[in-house]
């Protein structure tokens, strides 16, 4: 029993863990910002991506409620940047197959681990940079993945997802 205790307790907390880690810049006063803008965007082909419009649509719903204002970038007081950083990962799948033999104690056994394969994977980072200093006030990384199997749908709702929580923790202090 004390061992189902145990293991329902970590499932809790796990479930409790944040899906966003957020940093900030402690001397900032984040009363003093109203007004926002995109901070010009790094694109080699000049075309927005699919995510690129999911992305913008969320981050301007997550501003929207929080009162800030969408301003021409010269006039704005943040720019909001954004960019999917790409990292690989090794992941099981299937089973290992081994045999073996002995008596009592002692016996030898074989065993091949099971497949793995490499995945890349995409996370999303927010950056809010002071458009006076330019300097990264508040930033904020989701723990959660995009990947090439996820369907169109999943895509926007995990976006959608990460971004509300990202901003659930702007400005920081409140919550």
């Amino acid at each position: 029993m004390r061992v189902l205790m145990m293991a329902a307790m970590a499932m809790l907390m796990a479930g409790c863990a944040s899906n966003v880690v957020t940093d900030y810049n402690t001397s900032t006063v984040f009363g003093n910002y109203s007004s926002w803008a995109y901070a010009p965007m790094d694109q080699g082909s000049g075309f927005a991506s699919l995510d690129d419009a999911r992305v913008r649509s969320a981050v301007e719903r997550e501003l929207n409620r929080k009162a800030m204002k969408k301003v021409a970038k010269d006039n704005a007081d943040l720019l909001v940047s954004w960019q999917i950083v790409s990292e690989e990962r090794l992941e099981q799948s299937g089973l290992g197959l081994g045999f073996g033999f002995g008596r009592g104690n002692f016996g030898w056994a074989l065993s091949a681990p099971p497949p793995v394969r490499e995945v890349t994977e995409g996370k999303l980072v927010v950056e809010l940079v002071d458009q006076e200093s330019e300097e990264v006030i508040w930033r904020a990384a989701s723990r959660r993945y995009l990947n090439e199997n996820q369907s169109p749908e999943t895509r926007r709702k995990l976006i959608d997802e990460v971004v509300a929580e990202m901003f659930s923790k702007y400005p920081p202090g409140l919550n």
